[in-house]
């Protein structure tokens, strides 16, 4: 088997894993607030979206960070600290007296991430050019799958053991990535300049910024378009029933509907982007996303919206490694490592946005407008990447020829 491929195997089962420990903690969270001894609802609620927002923004400001390191000390180095930090810090909050000691290890968590931004700058320099976009489709799903099975594990293990052995389990399977990554994974690391570069520096070495900034700024809205919705599925999916029964498990499945279908696609999405190009992937999918947000506004019952959320995740499955494929071919593999954790860092932010920003337009607005503004937003970017990514990378591939 090629070194690429074996890698991509331990990093998909890191990230896999790490997406567990991110998302676990959503459901459970309230309740074990209230274990730790806070009894008033409001205040509950109060903070648990501080110990749920902060992993995230302390990830985003991060990432960029561990992404320069990655580059300059070598991608396994970061594997490796970021799957023992992260089973040390997570297995910790099992330990918690305090919810005060549970936002500090929650904050601890968001500054030791950069699993996924190491894998994906070893995976994106290591694949065969022919296959970046395949293999970049198959890591994709790593971070869906556990992103989906995460709050089910932690539902049903609140329910069979208790509440803090998710975090033990969680914290034992990132040790099990630890291991596997110090013997599996193989890298030729030769580092590059020793003297740090600034952030002009850095802009003056890549070809073409203004593609680069075009990225983050899709992977900003991508993230946020899909968290406008999430929080506030449930109280859709009550508007629109007929029955109050199975509320929760009908608005699980809502939720669960894209990403199965964005485990599905994103490998042929990915496979299609080698063929066609990452730019058409990445501009197709915003239009079809765009769109497929309007008649969601508008369903009669929860299946409908539970089809039409399955289609959306079809659509958008080739984003994320689509925009990944197309950093690699446009960033020199010094700078790799620190370009991918600016992206995640978008990413995260789109997470933490646009759970607040779909809230607010609920409250205000009514839910029906989170989709039409969500839809506007996507096709606004979709004429962006349209101007700014698909006629130029068009140009340059007939130029070429």
């Amino acid at each position: 088997m090629p070194i690429w491929k074996s890698n991509l195997i331990v990093c998909w089962f890191g990230t896999f894993v790490a997406a567990i420990g991110m998302s676990q903690i959503v459901p459970i969270m309230p309740l074990y607030i209230n274990q730790l001894g806070i009894q008033n609802t409001s205040t509950i609620e109060q903070l648990s979206g501080i110990a749920f927002g902060i992993t995230f923004i302390a990830s985003a400001i991060f990432s960029p960070i561990w992404g320069y390191a990655a580059d300059k000390f070598g991608r396994k180095p970061m594997l490796l600290r970021a799957s023992f930090g992260m089973a040390i810090v997570i297995g910790s909050m099992g330990f918690a007296q305090n919810v005060y000691q549970l936002i500090g290890l929650r904050l601890l968590q968001g500054v030791i991430t950069g699993y996924s931004t190491a894998c994906l700058t070893l995976i994106a320099t290591q694949t065969e050019k022919e296959h970046v976009g395949w293999a970049m489709g198959v890591f994709s799903t790593a971070t869906v799958t556990g992103s989906l099975l995460g709050p089910l594990l932690g539902g049903y293990l609140d329910e069979i053991l208790g509440l803090k052995f998710a975090f033990f389990l969680t914290g034992g399977l990132m040790f099990v990535a630890f291991f596997a990554t110090l013997l599996f994974v193989k890298e030729e690391f030769v580092s590059g300049k020793k003297k740090a570069l600034s952030m002009k520096e850095v802009w003056k070495q890549l070809p073409d910024s203004g593609l680069i900034i075009s990225m983050f700024v899709t992977s900003f809205v991508f993230q946020l378009a899909y968290y406008t919705i999430e929080p506030i599925i449930t109280v859709y999916v009550m508007d629109i029933s007929n029955n109050a029964a199975h509320i929760a498990l009908i608005s699980g499945i809502a939720f669960s509907a894209s990403g199965l279908a964005n485990i599905i696609a994103a490998p042929i999405l990915g496979k299609l982007s080698d063929k066609i190009g990452p730019h058409k992937v990445i501009f197709t999918a915003l239009i079809v996303a765009g769109l497929l947000f309007i008649p969601q506004a508008f369903v009669t019952n929860p299946w409908q919206l539970i089809g039409l959320r399955f289609l959306l995740g079809f659509a958008t499955a080739g984003l994320a490694p689509s925009i990944s494929t197309l950093l690699k071919k446009i960033t020199p593999d010094a700078l790799t490592g620190r370009i991918f954790g600016f992206n995640i860092a978008a990413f995260y932010l789109g997470i933490f946005f646009g759970s607040v920003f779909g809230g607010q337009i609920a409250a205000h607005l009514g839910i029906r407008y989170v989709f039409f503004i969500t839809s506007s937003l996507l096709l606004l970017n979709a004429i962006w990447v349209y101007c700014k990514v698909y006629k130029k990378i068009n140009i340059l591939q007939n130029q070429s020829k």
